[in-house]
């Protein structure tokens, strides 16, 4: 998000307003990135000042990190990437915007895509509770949620029974189970990892109802935008920085804004579930 998901200044102040959401629910939080080959588990003000104006940083997955760590490189780092080092650090919750998942076909491409993010591999293995808007709209999101069930990885609906499509409130996609308070989740959190499970679990929460938008809508901009990548033969790891850029520019900053929100109630839901699962009756959570 700081380094390649949303422009400065809105990079730094989003930032800065997560950690604040975070203490003013009890939690601690410990934005995580890599600066000049060393990895920080809690990044000062000025480190993530300097990661959300500084040109050239690096995205960081869990393929990069020995890279970035031996060049001494600066960067921030994927879903993947954060996970790994929140789970060596023993973190138990981590709140994002949306997954990576399976990359929609690009309109010159033939069969099936095999752009599939590396979120998808680290949910299955590092068990940490990941909140999130669902995954970004730019994906294939029916694709993704049926790589997520491949994977063994629950989905838990908070406040909605559908997985939420990042900037819109419906894919059209069943939630097989959600719960509507803190307490019901966390229960269902200690049950997956009591019974010998090591994966992670995603907590999926639409945005509210008064910034989303339709699925109509936004869908226009998203095929634009992948056309345009297309034309421009834009691939990797540079393909949803691109996107989301170019959505930010075609829907005249109203996804930015709803990026931003979203990211706030995902860091919200987390230090909430962050405090609960530390009270002592949890305790006996894996």
């Amino acid at each position: 998000m700081i380094t390649h998901g949303l422009p400065y200044p809105d990079n730094l102040e989003t930032a800065r307003l997560l950690e604040t959401t975070i203490k003013d629910e009890d939690g601690q939080p410990a934005t995580i990135g890599v600066i000049d080959g060393v990895i920080h588990i809690g990044l000062e003000d000025d480190q993530i000042k300097r990661l959300a104006s500084e040109k050239g940083v690096q995205k960081i997955s869990l393929r990069d990190l020995a890279g970035c760590l031996v060049l001494k490189e600066s960067g921030g780092t994927t879903v993947a990437g954060t996970m790994y080092l929140a789970y060596r650090a023993g973190i138990k919750v981590f709140a994002t915007g949306g997954i990576g998942g399976v990359h929609r076909m690009m309109p010159l491409e033939k069969g099936c895509s095999m752009d599939i993010s590396t979120d998808l591999i680290a949910l299955s293995r590092y068990p940490l509770v990941v909140t999130c808007a669902g995954a970004k709209a730019i994906l294939d999101i029916p694709a993704t949620v049926e790589v997520l069930e491949t994977y063994g990885i629950p989905v838990l609906g908070y406040k909605t029974d559908e997985f939420p499509a990042f900037y819109s409130r419906s894919s059209g996609i069943k939630l097989n189970t959600y719960v509507d308070d803190i307490k019901k989740l966390v229960e269902f959190i200690k049950m997956h990892w009591n019974l010998g499970f090591s994966s992670g679990i995603l907590v999926v929460a639409p945005p509210p109802d008064e910034i989303a938008l339709s699925k109509e809508s936004i869908e226009k901009a998203i095929e634009d935008a992948i056309v345009e990548a297309d034309k421009q033969k834009i691939r990797g790891k540079q393909i949803t920085p691109f996107l989301l850029e170019k959505i930010s520019s075609l829907t005249g900053g109203e996804s930015t804004e709803i990026n931003k929100t979203l990211l706030h109630n995902n860091a919200q839901l987390a230090a909430k579930i962050a405090c609960y699962i530390s009270e002592p009756h949890f305790s006996s959570i894996a």
